[in-house]
């Protein structure tokens, strides 16, 4: 999940230490297992919102000996994820900071292109579905994973209330994103253009000890802190007050036998007439 668009938007989610270290836990083979099917030895592969690369360098490997090429508007992304390339061997990768209504490719460039938790941050999603079909050659293929918040949850029942949730979709929305885009995934490529569309959706659990407490350190370290708190009293979203008793309410499901998260992500993945 990462920044794609122009410095003109808000990204909801920030680039806290807290935040990109759920983006490091993700890889190709839990996070883009939807897209490794279409991938073929040779292909040349864009990944949009790249962020770290840590789904990146798992395409990267899956085309060899074609070309990977991650774009992302925040360059610091893009310096970690050039690390990351290179202490893996991926040379087959090249990282690039760009904007994804504006992306810096030909047309018919690309076999595959991916996103993963990108669209929903988009203002212009038509745009940038528009410029991923550009330069997708006649027959490519676009992958796409994004978050249904209304579907996520913390468990067992009312362990932290619903409201909290709602507070994290409005601040999404707050900034022009679109916080349970993953459900309406499949529609938004058909109106986009793509043919033969086919629909998924999948969790990331958080469910064994070890999990869950970094799931309570990720909530409470980022959507808890004070820069996140500031952003939703200023925007009018909730209280200081409903973020105490949230924190609260987190602390005493960490470490609860019962315990466990999920967030929910719908899928699809689309062809280029």
């Amino acid at each position: 999940m990462s920044q794609a668009v122009s410095n003109e938007s808000i990204y909801a989610m920030g680039y806290s230490d807290e935040f990109t270290q759920i983006l490091h836990r993700r890889n190709a083979e839990t996070h883009a297992a939807h897209l490794l099917p279409h991938l073929r030895p040779g292909s040349r592969v864009l990944d949009v919102g790249c962020g770290p690369g840590s789904i990146s360098v798992g395409l990267a490997k899956a085309i060899e000996p074609g070309e990977l090429h991650g774009i992302d508007m925040e360059e610091s992304q893009i310096m970690v994820a050039r690390a990351s390339a290179a202490a893996g061997g991926h040379e087959n990768a090249t990282f690039h900071v760009g904007d994804a209504t504006n992306l810096p490719f030909e047309d018919d460039s690309f076999d595959a292109a991916h996103t993963h938790a990108v669209l929903m941050h988009v203002p212009d999603t038509e745009k940038t579905l528009s410029e991923v079909m550009r330069v997708l050659k006649p027959g490519g293929v676009l992958a796409s994973r994004e978050v249904i918040t209304d579907a996520s949850f913390i468990g067992p029942s009312e362990a932290v209330d619903r409201d909290a949730w709602d507070t994290f979709a409005n601040l999404v929305r707050a900034t022009g994103g679109h916080p349970d885009l993953g459900r309406d995934l499949k529609d938004v490529f058909v109106v986009a253009g793509f043919v033969d569309v086919e629909a998924s959706a999948s969790f990331d659990v958080f469910s064994s000890p070890e999990d869950v407490a970094f799931f309570h350190g990720f909530v409470n370290e980022w959507f808890l802190s004070d820069d996140v708190i500031e952003r939703a009293t200023q925007f009018g979203i909730a209280t200081g007050d409903q973020f105490e008793k949230w924190r609260s309410d987190l602390d005493r499901w960490d470490g609860a036998p019962g315990a466990v998260g999920a967030l929910a992500f719908g899928e699809a993945v689309g062809f280029k007439p």
